[in-house]
């Protein structure tokens, strides 16, 4: 009897033990799980980013995305390389290091950066770790990096955090006018930008100065249909009839895809508007088109502003 005495007290001990051991914790903070993957082992074990990997291994950048220094990285997937006409992993190895460095550098920023903490903008001005500025909008409708919207975030690392983009951030490589000039799909636009500044208005001036601009590029192709056959049909043009026309493509102000809405008529240079669509596709359209035009490509990024292209001239 003694010996079952002391086994009941011995449990009662325990179990009171159990009790307050338990209410002291109840209220406490749960001690949260380790973050133990850095964002280049995250980057590494996901197949989503194994052009990225390629291309920060290329760069020399996997050591600091292995590194203790907080960072946030906007990340492209696969298929916004392929877009860029990156078809494999070793493609993107096989590209100059310092091409990709320079890109890579653009999608960096130094410290960790939830997307709450996104400022809300429109499209105000971040620095990256390469040094240029990249332009964020945090809205209803989510977070956009140079009008590129972020499809998953808050990926978090240990340390930092990685957002998903769809696309590919290419850094700017000079001024509307310097972008345009680097573009062979651009040289009838160069050209008319040449002749338009020998008039009145000096388009070219315009163009390189420091914004910010949006411009609605017409291609090669825009100019031809537009009657535009040769460049020479350019260079015996008007000047001041091509500069209506060019200013008439023209916004004062930064425009990325994401700032589009339908039915938006932004003012342009010359004082008219264009009006926006955004049903099956995107498109603009000027007073005198008797069709709208597409937009084929968006948010090329220049130091003064950003290009959309588009497959017609807009005709005041």
């Amino acid at each position: 009897m003694q010996k079952t005495s002391v086994v009941k007290s011995l449990l009662a001990s325990l179990l009171l033990t159990s009790l307050i051991t338990a209410g002291c914790n109840k209220d406490d903070d749960p001690t949260p799980a380790p973050i133990s993957k850095n964002i280049a082992e995250i980057v590494s074990g996901d197949t989503t980013f194994s052009f990225l990997l390629a291309a920060a291994v290329k760069a020399g950048l996997d050591g600091a995305l292995a590194g203790t220094s907080p960072l946030t990285v906007f990340a492209p997937t696969n298929n916004a390389f392929r877009a860029l006409g990156y078809t494999t992993a070793a493609s993107v190895s096989a590209e100059d290091a310092a091409t990709l460095s320079s890109i890579l550098l653009y999608h960096i920023l130094d410290g960790t950066v939830k997307a709450s903490s996104v400022p809300a903008g429109p499209n105000a001005s971040v620095t990256t770790k390469g040094g240029l500025v990249v332009y964020a909008t945090n809205n209803s409708g989510g977070v956009y990096i140079n009008g590129i919207k972020v499809t998953t975030a808050d990926i978090t690392a240990s340390n930092g955090v990685i957002h998903v983009i769809g696309s590919v951030l290419i850094p700017p490589s000079g001024n509307i006018v310097e972008t345009a000039i680097a573009t062979p799909d651009f040289s009838y636009l160069v050209a008319a930008v040449l002749k338009a500044s020998t008039g009145t208005t000096n388009v070219a001036a315009a163009l390189s100065g420091a914004g910010p601009l949006t411009v609605f590029a017409p291609t090669n192709q825009a100019f031809v249909n537009a009657g535009f056959t040769t460049i020479d049909d350019i260079n015996n043009a008007d000047p001041d009839v091509l500069a209506g026309i060019l200013t008439y493509h023209v916004i004062a102000a930064r425009v990325f895809s994401s700032d589009l809405t339908n039915g938006l008529q932004p003012a342009t240079l010359n004082g008219e508007t264009v009006t926006i669509n955004l049903g099956t596709g995107a498109t603009v359209t000027g007073v005198g088109n008797t069709t709208a035009s597409k937009i084929k490509a968006t948010n090329i990024v220049a130091t003064n502003g950003v290009i959309h292209v588009i497959d017609q001239v807009l005709l005041p």
